[in-house]
């Protein structure tokens, strides 16, 4: 019965599954589960590991979405008007609040995006292929703001 006990107070002082800043890292540098196992498998979308490209798409389109909420004040200065009726309420009420509902819904999203970036929508589509059609709108969309606030000036 001591040895049982002695055995407990052991395993009570290592708590492996301890979430730290080590834990983070190393997942991040040692991913291990790239792909899966078995065929079986396939249905099973979460992985360590995701490809550099949606790295790039994610903050790509992050990074396109903070241009488009500065753009978009700018070109709202200069007498133009915000189409998106939700987005046109939320600038009537504040600016900051514009930006961080903008910034956090955009942040959102393509945090779910990223994490079904495996699964498949209406079992054709792979959900990451939105990330690079989300990030080609937002280029346009960017390049389209670039245009009119040059126009206007």
């Amino acid at each position: 019965m001591d040895l049982i006990r002695a055995i407990n107070d052991k395993r009570d002082e290592l708590e492996r599954r301890d979430f730290t800043w080590r834990t983070v890292f190393f997942g991040f540098t040692r991913s291990r589960r790239r792909e899966h196992r078995r065929l079986v498998d396939d249905d099973v979308v979460f992985l360590d590991w995701h490809h550099p490209w949606l790295f790039f798409l994610a903050t790509g389109t992050m990074l396109l979405s903070c241009a488009d909420a500065f753009l978009t004040l700018q070109l709202i200065d200069r007498g133009m008007i915000e189409i998106n009726p939700v987005m046109g309420a939320v600038i009537a009420h504040s600016t900051i609040l514009f930006t961080s509902t903008k910034l956090a819904m955009s942040g959102i999203g393509i945090l779910i995006l990223v994490f079904l970036a495996k699964s498949r929508f209406l079992n054709r589509f792979r959900t990451g292929a939105f990330l690079t059609v989300f990030f080609s709108f937002y280029a346009c969309l960017v390049c389209y703001e670039l245009v009119s606030l040059f126009n206007s000036m």
